[in-house]
């Protein structure tokens, strides 16, 4: 998988690239990250990537020919990604899509964002979430390491995708591990009786009660069967 990063402040992003299961896996060659300066792109002297915006009003907008120039450089690929509020929902459903794709560009704004004319030369426009941050860089971050994870060999046990929370629609099952009792708080029994029958039960079970506790509204979309259906439906009358 390969991924481009336009942003304005590259040296926010290079030291994440630098750490953990993504470095390790850009080692490997498994991923191919590129982090590319906006600025390069700027205009004169100065480098000006940014202007003040028509009509009046805070703030600067990026220049839609600076993008664009810089977009065009990046070569072909699969997608090119704006991050923005206004995008779609990122979500794990979209992660698997893009993670089956070749190159991925993602395109980060700053100060007010880009000139409108920009999402012309986009192919999807993606937001994180329903609030603002300071740019583009941590939403470009969550989709490369959302995506990242599920190219093969990334992370080594492929087993652990598929109680993923969302992958199904619920949230995750709880973990535990050693020690065994800590603070008064235990444990469950099942998870230490060697039972792979009743834990695999337990965790499917506990699933559906903390997305029931914390997101009941995933529930609606969830893909579960007639037995997980019967559990939630006593899950809801203990309340």
């Amino acid at each position: 998988m390969r991924y481009t990063l336009l942003t304005l402040f590259p040296g926010l992003v290079r030291p994440w690239l630098e750490e953990s299961l993504i470095a390790k896996a850009r080692e490997r060659g498994l991923l191919e990250v590129e982090v590319v300066d906006l600025r390069a792109y700027g205009l004169g002297r100065h480098r000006a990537v940014d202007d003040t915006p028509y009509g009046g009003g805070a703030g600067m907008v990026i220049r839609a020919d600076v993008a664009v120039a810089a977009l065009e450089a990046a070569g072909p690929a699969d997608e090119v990604i704006l991050l923005s509020p206004a995008g779609e929902p990122f979500t794990q459903g979209v992660a698997e899509d893009l993670a089956k794709k070749g190159h991925l560009v993602l395109l980060c704004g700053r100060y007010e964002g880009f000139d409108a004319r920009v999402e012309a030369f986009v192919t999807r426009v993606l937001s994180i979430g329903d609030y603002v941050l300071m740019g583009g860089e941590v939403a470009a971050l969550a989709v490369l390491e959302a995506t990242a994870r599920l190219v093969p060999g990334v992370i080594g046990d492929p087993e652990s995708h598929r109680e993923d929370s969302f992958v199904r629609g619920l949230l995750d099952f709880p973990h535990y591990t050693r020690p065994p009792e800590f603070r008064g708080l235990k444990v469950p029994e099942v998870l230490l009786s060697g039972n792979h029958q009743e834990v695999l039960r337990f965790r499917r079970k506990e699933a559906l009660r903390r997305t029931l506790a914390f997101r009941p509204e995933l529930l609606r979309e969830a893909r579960i069967g007639a037995l997980e259906a019967a559990w939630l439906a006593e899950l809801d009358r203990e309340g």
